[in-house]
């Protein structure tokens, strides 16, 4: 179980300029459904954002570390727990909500705000948890990350997308609408591709360690989404807003880590089977608890209620 902490999942340098690219590619496709009304939007209604930034660059990285202490596992999981914990929401998100009748709107307003927030926010969480928690110290120690140089990648592959995007969507509406409904399936496609054709050179790690990350993967993810889901309930939001947080929450941009981890870490192990492991899972919890929530009918006075 130990060695897991020193094995390296192979991934060469040309396939991770791929990954980058793709990534890239995938905010961009993203950026291009995101107005700056979505912004305006979301700060007319500065409850909804403060919640959602507590729930998923606060609360979310502090329950993980809590979790770390609390069953201990191999410091490079750890690390990967940290990792997924510290990323944005992911790009599905938006169509989650939609499915689970959520608030469709908020989700695609609160995954334009976090995606800005993270290229701050994921380089700090991940290096202040990391830091915190001795042993995964010991391996952030050896890799002596430039907390620039962490701000920097993020920044390239979130940022710059971003604000391309946005500026194609504010210049040419119609043309962004048409590159966005040919680029995010494409994107997220090449993306699944990439991760496959990585762990298809790495299989035999793949399936030796699956099963050290299985149980953690699953709950960790769980937790995230009844994280979201209790906190917007705490704070009085309607039961629409609620599963729109749980599903914010609990789907992080997994991608975004892994391809930190091949750049930082050099697919270290626990990290990388961790994070691709949640990769797969939070697609298959979210699609389920979105149709779970789909099909879902409440009374106009049960609305109320939760409203």
């Amino acid at each position: 179980m130990e060695e897991l902490d020193n094995v390296q999942i192979n991934f060469d340098s040309s396939g991770l300029w791929v990954l980058n690219i793709a990534l890239a590619v995938v905010m961009f496709g993203v950026a291009l459904g995101i107005k700056m009304d979505d912004f305006k939007r979301l700060f007319k209604q500065p409850k909804l954002v403060l919640i959602g930034v507590l729930s998923q660059f606060i609360l979310l990285p502090l329950l993980t570390f809590g979790l770390v202490i609390l069953i201990k596992p191999q410091p490079s999981i750890a690390l990967g727990m940290m990792m997924v914990a510290a990323c944005p929401g992911g790009n599905i998100s938006n169509f989650m909500t939609y499915l689970a009748k959520g608030n469709t709107a908020l989700s695609v307003s609160l995954t334009a705000f976090a995606t800005f927030l993270a290229m701050f926010m994921t380089p700090f969480n991940f290096q202040f948890y990391g830091n915190l928690y001795e042993p995964t110290s010991e391996i952030l120690k050896t890799v002596a990350i430039e907390p620039l140089e962490l701000v920097k990648v993020v920044l390239m592959i979130l940022g710059i997308p971003l604000a391309l995007g946005m500026l194609l969507r504010h210049k040419n509406e119609n043309l962004a609408i048409k590159l966005s409904k040919l680029l995010k399936p494409l994107s997220i496609i090449v993306f699944i591709a990439i991760v496959i054709i990585a762990f298809s050179n790495n299989l035999d790690i793949f399936n030796s360690y699956i099963h050290h990350v299985l149980y953690l993967g699953i709950g960790h993810n769980l937790l995230a989404i009844l994280l979201g889901f209790f906190v917007a309930r705490g704070f009085g939001l309607s039961f629409k807003n609620q599963k729109t947080l749980a599903i914010e929450t609990g789907i992080q941009n997994s991608g975004l880590g892994l391809l930190l981890i091949f750049t930082f870490f050099k697919g270290l192990g626990g990290m990388a089977i961790l994070a691709a492991f949640w990769g797969i899972w939070h697609i298959i919890s979210g699609l389920l608890l979105a149709t779970y929530w789909s099909k879902q009918k409440r009374t106009s006075i049960e609305e109320t209620l939760a409203a």
